[in-house]
């Protein structure tokens, strides 16, 4: 039997306007899917016109205007619904889909379909569980006393995987799929037997445990920073953007 790693996965990637959850928003995603290893990614982009100012250090970081997306983007609304499509269609076949740091861009789509779409994430996920593989979680789990940064960009020099234009949705999504099959074969002896399922159950506990372990960390340090445990997808809040 394959194991999942050596399967179809699928991947997805989000740039926005910034780092917050609540009140960014989504200017571009993608979503690649891969049906076996070393076989062409069928690629889907979507560009998004926010409606709201794009700060300077965003544009720098993913290299898109607040002009261009005013040119060339697409409103919310609708984008948001393909996008939450995509994916559940992924979650009805039981296909993987690889999200590298999965509350941030999960709970962002998720804030962008309650603003846009008076809808949730988790309502397109009620008939079949969207199962997520997050390379973050899992290198951090499996390697976790190695000292070093774990960024997209870190992960894919410790897996020899090519990152080619960083911060480019569909490139980010592409990287963080081949880094995911590359963990899996290194540590196949502790993965090969688990399904998709159960991993995302031992990931939700794993991102637990490493979120207490940073907050510890920070209350050490006395830095104030509120480490949130949940995982794939952090709840709402009484008063979201």
């Amino acid at each position: 039997m394959t194991c999942w790693y050596e399967g179809p996965l699928a991947a997805f990637d989000t740039e926005t306007t910034g780092v917050d959850v609540e009140t960014d928003r989504i200017v571009s995603a993608a979503l690649v899917v891969q049906d076996a290893p070393g076989t062409r990614p069928r690629v889907t982009r979507w560009l998004v016109n926010p409606g709201v100012p794009v700060p300077a250090a965003a544009t720098e970081v993913h290299g898109l205007t607040e002009e261009h997306l005013q040119r060339n983007g697409r409103w919310p609304a609708p984008v948001m619904y393909e996008v939450a499509q995509a994916l559940s269609e992924q979650a009805a076949v039981g296909r993987p889909v690889v999200v590298m740091n999965a509350p941030f861009d999960l709970t962002l789509l998720d804030r962008e379909l309650r603003r846009h779409r008076a809808s949730s994430l988790n309502r397109w996920f009620e008939r079949s569980p969207l199962l997520v593989l997050d390379p973050r979680v899992l290198d951090k789990h499996l390697d976790r006393y190695r000292k070093s940064r774990r960024t997209l960009a870190d992960l894919c020099a410790q897996y020899e995987v090519e990152l080619e234009e960083a911060h480019d949705a569909a490139a980010d999504a592409v990287a963080a799929l081949e880094v995911t099959r590359a963990v899996g074969r290194r540590f196949a002896s502790r993965l090969e037997r688990l399904s998709p399922g159960e991993l995302h159950t031992l990931q939700a506990v794993w991102h637990a445990a490493q979120a207490r372990g940073l907050q510890a960390w920070f209350a050490r340090t006395g830095t104030e920073e509120i480490v949130d445990p949940a995982w794939p997808l952090r709840p709402d809040l009484p008063a979201a953007a």
